[in-house]
């Protein structure tokens, strides 16, 4: 279980160190603290805030085949930001796409993880999706 939460929040770390590369709207203070603090919170968010949002809006998700969870997802980036001080996405545009990018980066590890048979199970994933 440990080891799960560690390979988590290292994937994290990767994940929104890749979108600050990609986004110019995406921004740390420059310390790998920073990122270190934002994955931790970023995957806490994922592990106990999600969840239950996603349970509340469950029937929302229903009528918009899906498209409310990536509300979700994106609800937990922006809350992301807002917590940790040396973390900062700039603009509605950015947090979409910022969302996107974690999604799909996600996803292809947990296809590569799959494939290699060492699968992390959804539980255990990083993902925002």
């Amino acid at each position: 279980m440990l080891a799960r939460l560690a390979f988590s929040w290292l994937l994290n770390i990767c994940v929104l160190a890749l979108i600050t590369w990609i986004l110019s709207g995406v921004t740390y203070d420059g310390s790998a603290g920073s990122l270190v603090i934002a994955a931790a919170v970023f995957g806490i968010l994922n592990t106990i805030v999600k969840p239950i949002l996603k349970f509340l809006t469950f029937p929302l998700a229903i009528v918009t085949l899906g498209l409310a969870w990536f509300g979700v997802a994106m609800l937990m980036l922006w809350l992301t930001d807002l917590i940790v001080a040396g973390f900062k996405i700039s603009g509605f545009g950015t947090l979409v796409l910022a969302t996107i990018i974690v999604w799909m980066a996600n996803l292809a590890l947990d296809l590569v993880l799959d494939r290699s048979g060492g699968g992390r199970g959804r539980g255990a994933s990083a993902s925002t999706g």
